[in-house]
């Protein structure tokens, strides 16, 4: 049996701490049918507190769950994690908050113009144009992401959606090695990574992320990179007409990313690229702006934008 590769922190009582969800598993002492609580998890639902991030209709959409067995399971949800249905104190929210961390991106004064750091419980944007760094903050995340917490890391593993082929485990490997003094394998064996070449692939791979993510065998996880995250979409809606639906998709999928921040405390870094802007005054900018529109701007808590100077 191979030997598990080494997490950089290993405080299994502060870990504990920085959880804030209940696996769905647990609705089975609440008299659910381990069945059906199968029939969640292949769906994508791996916490209770995802049964009330979504929709009565998108629960009724799980092959299986009728209206009596969704009744049973929203009722089991409620009285296993009320706060998860209702309200809760500013305090309580206060003290949930404190569970953040901030992953250094490398840079002291790149972590002093995001507060400190890439924040989990939030999803950030960095868009530019070719060759301005931004595959290069992804591979440099990769190795501090699994840093210690006292040194600006986050502890964990790291969970990388590739759209565009521009993921590079030997230059992970030098950054590790090199700037970090850390061994080059753990560090790659604590990464895991899939190539997407569909918009559906990408969207699919990120809800069966959900269920990774709540796997207590598999983690902890603290980021997720996803570059690019509109490439795909682009392509797959190229036709006019399918603007409207290509918009509607892509905030499904914001929104499944927004929610996997919140729920799992893990820090989601996606890469935009950018395109024209005819509208923009060439004196006071670069002409460029980046893609998806207002759903891509509203869809994530932190844009940046880097450019060459």
């Amino acid at each position: 049996m191979a030997a598990q590769p080494r997490i950089y922190d290993s405080d299994d009582e502060e870990e504990d701490g920085l959880r804030s969800y209940e696996p769905i598993d647990l609705l089975q002492d609440a008299g659910i049918n381990a069945t059906d609580i199968a029939k969640l998890k292949s769906d994508g639902f791996a916490t209770i507190g995802q049964l009330f991030q979504v929709s009565q209709r998108k629960l009724l959409d799980v092959k299986g769950i009728n209206e009596a067995k969704m009744g049973k399971l929203l009722q089991a949800g409620k009285k296993l994690m009320p706060e998860k249905s209702g309200f809760v104190s500013a305090s309580t929210l206060y003290q949930q908050s404190q569970s953040k961390i901030f992953i250094t991106t490398g840079s002291k004064q790149f972590d002093q113009i995001l507060g400190g750091g890439l924040e989990t419980m939030s999803v950030t944007e960095v868009h530019g144009e070719f060759r301005t760094g931004k595959t290069q903050l992804c591979h440099t995340l990769c190795v501090t992401a699994q840093l210690p917490r006292y040194r600006g890391g986050g502890a964990g593993k790291i969970a990388f959606i590739d759209t565009e082929g521009t993921f590079r485990p030997n230059r992970v490997a030098e950054i590790a090695k090199e700037r970090y003094n850390m061994d080059p394998e753990d560090v790659l064996a604590n990464i895991i990574v899939a190539r997407a070449h569909s918009h559906d692939a990408q969207m699919d791979l990120v809800i069966k992320l959900g269920v990774l993510f709540a796997d207590p065998d598999e983690g902890p996880f603290r980021l997720l990179i996803i570059d690019s995250v509109t490439a795909l979409f682009r392509t797959d809606f190229s036709g006019r007409g399918e603007l409207s639906e290509r918009q509607q998709r892509l905030n499904q999928h914001l929104v499944r990313l927004v929610k996997h921040a919140e729920e799992f405390n893990i820090a989601v870094l996606v890469v935009n690229q950018v395109m024209a802007d005819p509208g923009a005054n060439m004196m006071f900018g670069s002409g460029m702006k980046p893609a998806g529109g207002h759903v891509m701007s509203h869809g994530v808590h932190t844009r940046v934008l880097v450019r060459r100077f």
